[in-house]
């Protein structure tokens, strides 16, 4: 006769937590390291290029003006009327470009990062130099209105080394992950029993006295 569900899971928690507290721990290490590593070493590794452009005031600007363009102009290097113009030097999609690139700027400086992150690096080159040469043409042509101008202060270069993480570093990350789960498992594992869950034995209760025991008694 074959055991009901119940009893199964009840034997299966029993199991569980008859085993030691570190096997838990390594285990769930163990298996947080394997995940993690296999995701860096199978995720294609990414480089990221940047290009910077400056807001230069004109004669009938200030400085407190071009910073507040630069502040505007990162707003809209991202956007589809910037992106449009930037794919045809780019060669990729509008869709990539938006995916791809980030604008950054600064409050102290009138100056705006143009990120562009890419499985090879020469597209990623591509792609931060075709937007930043967009965003300057896009501000000339509103140059009379702004009394600003934006300049390329610098163009991107090739990327030496990827910046997504590597295999080791997901690992790290993947077994920290894991060991937090096994440590959490702990606590929600069944405990072992104690002498207060012991069974109590049945009081003995005395049997009825013999008619001998009683007459003699008297």
């Amino acid at each position: 006769m074959t055991d009901s569900p119940t009893r199964q899971r009840r034997l299966s928690l029993a199991r569980a937590g008859a085993l030691p507290s570190w096997s838990v721990l390594a285990a769930g290490t163990l298996l947080g390291g394997l995940l993690g590593g296999a995701y860096g070493l199978f995720t294609p590794a990414t480089y990221t290029a940047t290009s910077y452009v400056v807001a230069v005031p004109t004669s009938k600007s200030t400085p407190e003006a071009a910073r507040g363009f630069a502040q505007a102009y990162g707003r809209v290097a991202t956007q589809l009327a910037v992106l449009g113009d930037a794919q045809v030097w780019a060669g990729v999609p509008v869709g990539t470009l938006r995916e791809s690139v980030r604008a950054s700027t600064s409050p102290d400086a009138p100056m705006v990062a143009l990120s562009a992150t890419s499985s090879e690096p020469a597209r990623a080159v591509e792609m931060a130099n075709a937007v930043s040469h967009a965003l300057t043409q896009h501000a000339e042509h509103s140059r009379d209105s702004t009394q600003v101008r934006l300049v390329q202060f610098s163009r991107a270069v090739r990327p030496s080394e990827p910046t997504s993480a590597s295999p080791g570093v997901t690992a790290l990350v993947g077994a920290s992950a894991g060991g937090l789960l096994g440590g959490l498992g702990l606590l929600a594992r069944p405990r072992r029993g104690g002498r207060d869950d012991e069974a109590v034995p049945a009081a003995s209760v005395p049997g009825p006295a013999t008619a001998a025991d009683a007459h003699g008694k008297r």
